[in-house]
């Protein structure tokens, strides 16, 4: 299976790992044979990341670059139990998704229970289209009652190519990605696959997340990056 769209990926803009333009990107974008892309740099309180600005201009941005569709979106932080994130109403809805994490130090974890409210609270903003990497030892979550919500509130959960990887900094999460996939199977919670690429290396490699969601036998019909019109219509 292939994707058209990846929709986590890191430019200059993210203040770290990647010094690829938004132009490299939708060019290496075209040579992987990508339709599409989703521009998330990481949101202001993340260090040396992009001010509001910065995602305010984003709405003034070209749609397509390198024959490559461009969707201009957000990573952001949650950095309380209330659901609180780095970036303002006002911006957000000039933007055409976010996605929302955790990061340490912005993020203190807490409980099972207290991080699982963290991101059921963040979940409820009207833009937030993707739950990322949630299978992050560092910040346990009750998976189901995660998965639950999202279903509810048609969010996707994120399989992060990245964190599969052998070069991944979020522990061995192999297992809790096995268990984000049986809940969201169970209960018809749909996925996104992506690269979570800081510059222009692994823009559209999902190779880690593919092998995963086979063996785990995942739907593919639950897959909402397979197509890049199915994404553009699954975040409205």
């Amino acid at each position: 299976m292939m994707i058209e769209l990846d929709p986590h990926i890191h430019s200059i803009a993210s203040g770290h790992g990647s010094l690829a333009t938004i132009t490299d990107l939708a060019k290496k974008a075209s040579q992987v044979g990508l339709k599409a892309i989703g521009i998330t740099d990481h949101a202001p309180a993340t260090l040396g990341a992009g001010y509001a600005s910065y995602f305010r201009s984003l709405s003034h941005a070209p749609k397509t670059r390198c024959g490559i569709d461009i969707l201009y979106g957000v990573e952001l932080n949650i950095l309380d139990q209330n659901g609180s994130v780095d970036l303002d109403d006002a911006i957000l809805e000039t933007l055409d998704y976010a996605i929302i994490s955790m990061h340490a130090p912005l993020y203190t974890s807490g409980s099972v229970k207290e991080n699982t409210l963290a991101y059921q609270n963040a979940m409820q903003h009207p833009k937030v289209k993707i739950i990322g990497h949630p299978e992050d030892a560092k910040f346990p979550v009750d998976f189901e009652a995660l998965i639950l919500l999202a279903k509810r509130l048609k969010v996707a959960v994120e399989i992060n190519n990245s964190s599969l990887g052998p070069s991944g900094y979020r522990g061995d999460v192999k297992e809790n990605v096995r268990q984000l996939l049986f809940y969201c199977k169970k209960h018809g919670c749909p996925v996104v696959l992506s690269s979570d690429s800081h510059g222009v290396s692994h823009v559209g490699d999902i190779s880690y997340a593919l092998k995963i969601v086979s063996e785990c036998e995942f739907p593919e019909a639950l897959i909402r990056n397979r197509s890049a019109n199915e994404f553009v219509n699954f975040i409205g």
